[in-house]
Parts: structure tokens; sequence; C-alpha cells
């Protein structure tokens, strides 16, 4: 009698690790840009994640293995700038003081800011998102937190350049506090306006820094019309 059962098929190859990693980046990014365009356009919490999913064809189940919540996919760009900030800074050289050095950095982090995310999202993309979390207020609540953490990671990162400790020399705190300030009023303030481009805010940026030393001066008064020098 012929056998005519088929022949277990041969095993199909697991992907190589280097192909799965790939595979995951793309559905990881697919599914920041889809949430991002939406946001912006219909607005953070209006939007939901059954949308955000069907735009790139994928299951909550696969969103949930990125992201653990809307918020997590709001600020995914967000620490991809902040992160690039603090590696512009480590690279400062060490004769810069600590305000120059940050001053430096973060200009030089705008300057690249469009090499930075090049492969994830288009930079208008990112400064649209960016307003839109300086105009939710659940989001810029978020952001102010946040922030704050940023604010001590970066002074430790000033006292390690100084070789300071941290917890007896307040000196790293007050510079970032200081700094930190000023890139909440400008980023404010930019958001406020018209002009959304990379351009107007690090003009705006470099303007409202190269302010701090005037403002800290001891007068600031014009004098009284009519008096003379």
């Amino acid at each position: 009698m012929t056998d005519e059962r088929r022949p277990a098929a041969a095993p199909v190859p697991p992907a190589p690790a280097g192909l799965r990693e790939r595979k995951k980046r793309r559905t990881r990014d697919a599914l920041l840009r889809a949430a991002l365009l939406l946001f912006v356009s219909r607005g953070y919490e209006r939007t939901t994640v059954d949308e955000i999913t069907d735009a790139v064809h994928v299951s909550q189940r696969t969103f949930f293995r990125y992201f653990s919540n809307k918020e997590e996919v709001a600020f995914a760009v967000q620490d991809l700038v902040e992160s690039h900030f603090v590696a512009e800074l480590r690279a400062r050289p060490p004769a810069e003081g600590p305000f120059e050095a940050m001053r430096a950095a973060v200009l030089a982090a705008w300057d690249t800011i469009e090499e930075a995310l090049s492969e994830l999202v288009p930079v208008d993309l990112y400064m649209r998102s960016y307003r839109l979390i300086e105009s939710t207020p659940a989001l810029l609540a978020v952001h102010l937190r946040r922030s704050t953490e940023l604010e001590e990671r970066i002074s430790r990162l000033i006292a390690e350049r100084e070789g300071l400790d941290l917890d007896v020399d307040p000196r790293p705190r007050v510079a970032v506090a200081a700094f930190s300030g000023v890139m909440r009023v400008t980023g404010r303030l930019w958001g406020q306006g018209e002009d959304t481009s990379v351009a107007a805010i690090r003009r705006m940026t470099e303007a409202y820094l190269d302010q701090i030393g005037p403002a800290l001066a001891t007068h600031w008064r014009n004098p009284p019309a009519g008096d003379g020098p």
C-alpha cells in the first residue's frame, strides 16, 4: 500500500536577530509618527489608542508592546531631543564655564536637530508636537515634572565637569535653574508666536540667554525724565 501522507514541512528558520530588531524598530517608529500626526491634527486628548493602531494597521496589543500609554508616546521624541542636548553638553570643552557650556550646547543641539531626528520624524512634526505640549494642560504638567528631573540630571553633570560635590555646593543647581528658566520662557513664547521654525526658537533662545547677565545687574531703571547723567 502506497503511503500518500505528505512529508512534514521543513521548519522555517527564525529571522536573524538583526532583521527582527529592524522590524520592531520600524513598527515602533510608525506608531510614533502616526500618534504625533493625530495629536497635532486632532488634539492629544481626543486621539485614542485605537485610532493610532488603525493608522498603522496593528493591534492594541502591539501598541502596548512599545508604549505603556499615550503620554509615553507623546514624549518619546522629546526624550531623544533632551538626550541630544545632554550629549552636546558632555562634549563641550572643559575650559568653558558652566553657563557658557550650557549655552553652546543648546544652540548646537538646535543646529543639529534635523540630523538627530532624521530617521525618526520630520523636524516640522517634532516642532508641532512640542508646541502641542506647551498648549495642552495635561501634557504641560508632565513636561514641567520632566523638566525638574532633567534639571537635576544636568546639575549633576555640571558638578561632575567642575569637580564639585552637588550636595555641598549649590552653584550647579543655581546655574541650571537660571538656564532652565530661560528655556521655559522661550519655549512658551515661541509656542505662542506665528513662526514655528527651528530658526525662530534658536534665535529667541540665544537672545534670551544673552540677557541673563544684564538681567542680574544691580540697577535696571532708566533715570527719570529730565535727570542728567
